[in-house]
């Protein structure tokens, strides 16, 4: 499963509002792809629907989907938000990651 803070639960639906998707029906999409400064780097988009090679999960009023291959390298994160002068906005803390880079966007196992 991946979790959502609720910090960043909050702003997920504030972002989905602006950009026409509807958080009670749409999701949030994660995913990892290789590439970035430590081997995979993170992917976090808004969706409207999801398939059949997704995992899907509702955690803190957010719908989340995953395809199957990027749940492997997902199981037990968090999605993280933090603001103020020196956030990070959307950010994952991620049990599975042995090293990340310092900006926080790619990880590796």
């Amino acid at each position: 499963m991946i979790k959502v803070s609720d910090i960043a639960s909050k702003r997920v639906a504030l972002l989905m509002e602006d950009e026409g998707f509807d958080s009670t029906k749409d999701y949030v999409r994660v995913g990892v792809e290789s590439g970035g400064c430590s081997g995979l780097s993170y992917q976090l988009k808004f969706d409207h629907g999801t398939t059949e090679d997704d995992k899907v999960f509702e955690d803190n009023g957010v719908k989340i989907a995953v395809d199957k291959k990027s749940f492997l390298y997902l199981v037990g994160t968090t999605l993280e938000y933090s603001g103020g002068l020196n956030g990070k906005g959307f950010y994952f803390n991620n049990p599975n990651a042995s090293r990340t880079c310092g900006c926080g966007e790619s990880f590796s196992l």
